[in-house]
């Protein structure tokens, strides 16, 4: 099992001491122009959870590479860069631009984020298109709001992904006590923290018995037992998300948890499919 970041949710290079307590770190998602992101406000706290409606601001390929890429790699940690694009051929350059980056080690591609309104392409094409690409591993990251996220993760395996991340935030609106106003200058965002733990369950448990391949499992994970759940119901590796924003020794702490704790009475996977 290995201890990760979700993507955004941690600067490397403004809280090194946090990134060198993960195993992997992974970068906020790049995208091959520059973007401003959303107007503000892109933050706003919940009573279970936080929005966020940042709309994939980044300063484009040209300088994470340039810049950033370099930075990075300096801190010793393994390296996963999120991918974003509006179409299958926006992914795919990006991807083959990264494929000749040894400070690379895998992929991720940022098929759901809610904030942006651009159409993206099928998942399954952009893994297609990125597989052509680059011979990095590439993780496929699923949005818990897909109908059938089983018959998503069954399509981007056959695409060639080799893993799944699962899940991203799930689209939510929160209002202004005093003008009943939405609070986020987009209104709805995505939604993360702990009331997306049961969410991010149910696409952990259909995604790993729909296909063969390791899951990154995020989404509501503030304690060692959350990530414990996570595992059981077919998670491969945890990543963490909201909790990084309250607690930077999550990681340290999450991690202790997962190796002092005695195991609790939880079922299997298999066990699961019978009850």
């Amino acid at each position: 099992m290995r201890l990760l970041n979700a993507s955004g949710c941690l600067d490397a290079l403004t809280a090194p001491e946090v990134a060198l307590a993960l195993d992997v770190f992974v970068t906020k998602t790049v995208t091959p122009l520059p973007r401003q992101g959303n107007p503000p406000v892109r933050i706003a706290e919940t009573e279970h959870g936080m929005l966020n409606s940042i709309g994939l601001a980044n300063p484009g390929i040209d300088r994470f590479l340039e810049e950033t890429l370099p930075r990075l790699a300096e801190l010793g940690v393994p390296l996963w860069v999120s991918v974003g694009g509006f179409d299958a051929a926006q992914y795919s350059a990006s991807c083959a631009r990264l494929d000749e980056r040894p400070e690379v080690e895998a992929l991720e591609l940022n098929l759901s984020c809610p904030n942006v309104e651009e159409a993206a392409e099928s998942a399954a094409e952009i893994v297609a298109a990125c597989r052509a690409a680059t011979s990095k591993p590439l993780w496929a990251k699923l949005s818990p709001a897909l109908p059938q996220v089983p018959d998503v993760a069954r399509a981007v395996a056959a695409a060639g992904a080799d893993g799944l991340s699962l899940v991203n935030t799930i689209r939510g609106l929160a209002l202004h006590p005093a003008t009943g106003r939405p609070v986020l200058g987009t209104a709805v965002g995505g939604y993360s923290g702990p009331a997306l733990k049961p969410i991010a369950l149910a696409a952990v448990y259909a995604c790993a018995r729909a296909v063969d391949l390791p899951i990154v499992g995020m989404g509501g994970v503030m304690t060692g037992d959350d990530a414990r759940d996570l595992l059981a119901v077919g998670a491969t590796h945890i990543a963490l998300g909201t909790v990084l924003f309250r607690d930077p020794f999550a990681p340290g702490r999450i991690r202790a948890e997962l190796a002092g704790d005695s195991p609790r009475n939880t079922l299997t996977l298999d066990q699961a499919s019978r009850v």
